[in-house]
């Protein structure tokens, strides 16, 4: 008879500091608190059972960000993850806090491809082997390459930012432990759904590994995506809901004999609250809601931003405070700086502080009008509707229509006159694009920087928008078709 040992694997990824439960329909819907008591449900009903986070505990909300994600740490410490693995927010408040951070940490942050470039010795332990129900499982953790992006001012950091690198990087860990009894191999990714599917294709069946949980794309999956034989699974964004793996492993043959995965939804229906992070909820947002839940300003109507790839009500709103009374033609103002799908129509700042949370600079350079169509060309490039590329809301005055079947731009225009290729315009750029202009954009920052020296023209984005905010009422913003996609 054949010796069947069962695990349950329970993942999230990308939590973005979504602490708190919410009021749906007389239930209680996500939050950690609710989290916890499914896990730690599971935990005792299963008996083998584990928890991994694919990256992304940071960065979302003001208990994270008053804090510098001591608040997250010591929350996900209570939540008590077998594993976690990097994401790119983890890299938001610096390399130096981050590996703080990590000290504050009770449960292993793995990442197999951050390194110091001049000896390349490695930021954290690339792998986690864990004994669960007589298995051991080898967890190993990737990170977007997204993450150089947050890095160019830590010159000693590096990454491998190629799929291929990291597939190789993967068979050199898994080569180097045949010799001990790892019974499931699983990878922790944080490079986004597309890039999963990449990286699957190009492993080899030799290496051994059994599962990709991966972030990053915030993708909802319903079932696993199988590619080369390795299910991969990521289960969107938040805390709403989690993923659940009931495995089982035939000891004798060495191999899965079994496998059921499905997603989880978090609410008050069958998850108990935990009353030690309710408490400790209760504490930091006691705290911060004394500092941010003041009544900041009104809009006439709520503003939303339902979409990265569209322009959007909120877009608009923030591109255009950034331009008020300022130096430049056009702000390009980045899509996913903007955290939450709705604000309004009563503004707290600390519901401004979630909704755009990155206190960036802002850099002012010139492009001429050709090197300007280039630029907004590559970024509506097909990339940007089926994966994670960079998205763009610009200010008042700028007209886009793009043609998706013919890749290409119908119309650019600014104040109503056709963008013409050798006139000067002066564009502005939040300092995670300005520091990633060659990738974001296609085109070498060097060629633009020949037009004029770039400098910063804004020191901070938050004191603009609170400035401003803090003056006005009845807050209104539009779709004023500055964004045209046809299909």
């Amino acid at each position: 008879m054949a010796d069947i040992k069962k695990l349950t694997l329970l993942h999230s990824n990308d939590m973005h500091g979504d602490f708190l439960a919410e009021s749906v329909d007389e239930k209680l819907i996500g939050g950690v608190s609710l989290l916890s008591g499914y896990i730690k449900k599971a935990r005792e009903q299963e008996g083998s059972c584990l928890f991994c986070i694919a990256g992304d505990m940071f960065k979302g909300s003001i208990i994270d960000s008053e804090f510098k994600g001591i608040s997250t740490i010591e929350i996900m410490n209570l939540l008590a993850p077998d594993v976690a693995t990097v994401g790119n927010h983890e890299i938001d408040y610096g390399i130096a806090h981050l590996l703080f951070l990590e000290k504050c940490a009770k449960f292993p942050i793995i990442n197999a491809n951050l390194f110091i470039k001049t000896n390349h010795a490695r930021l954290f332990a690339p792998y986690k082997i864990i004994e669960c129900g007589g298995l051991n499982v080898m967890f190993i953790g990737v990170i977007t390459e997204e993450v150089l992006a947050q890095t160019k001012n830590e010159g000693l950091i590096g990454s491998f930012v190629d799929v291929r690198e990291a597939a190789r990087e993967v068979g050199v860990i898994c080569d180097n432990y045949k010799t001990t009894k790892i019974d499931l191999t699983v990878l922790l990714t944080h490079i986004g759904f597309d890039k999963d599917k990449e990286l699957a294709e190009l492993l080899d069946p030799n290496y051994g590994v059994d599962l990709i949980i991966g972030g990053h794309t915030h993708t909802l999956l319903e079932k696993p995506c199988v590619v080369n034989g390795i299910p991969i699974v990521q289960v969107g964004v938040g805390t709403d809901q989690l993923g659940r793996f009931d495995i089982g492993y035939d000891a004798e043959a060495k191999r899965i004999s079994s496998l059921k995965w499905k997603l989880v939804q978090i609410d008050s229906s069958h998850c108990p609250s935990d009353p030690v992070i309710e408490e400790m909820l209760h504490s930091y947002k006691s705290r911060t809601d004394e500092k941010y839940g003041r009544t900041f300003t009104t809009f006439a109507h709520e503003l939303t931003h339902p979409s990265r790839t569209q322009e959007t009500e909120l877009g608009n709103l923030f591109a255009d405070l950034l331009q008020v009374d300022s130096s430049f033609d056009i702000m390009f103002f980045g899509s996913g700086s903007i955290r939450t799908e709705k604000l309004g129509p009563i503004v707290t700042l600390g519901a401004l502080r979630e909704c755009v949370p990155y206190d960036d600079p802002v850099y002012m350079l010139e492009a001429n009008g050709a090197q300007l169509r280039r630029m907004i060309s590559y970024v509506m490039r097909d990339e940007a509707w089926e994966g994670h590329t960079e998205f763009y809301q610009f200010s008042k005055g700028m007209r886009i229509v793009w043609s998706k079947s013919r890749r290409e731009l119908e119309e650019l225009k600014l104040n109503g006159e056709d963008i013409a290729d050798e006139k000067l315009y002066k564009i502005a750029l939040q300092s995670y694009h300005f520091n990633s202009f060659d990738e974001f954009f296609g085109v070498p920052r060097a060629e633009l920087e020949k037009n004029r020296r770039p400098r910063m023209v804004i020191t901070s984005c938050n004191a603009i928008f609170e400035e401003l905010l803090a003056g006005m009422n009845q807050v209104e913003s539009e779709i004023e078709g500055r964004i045209v996609i046809k299909e």
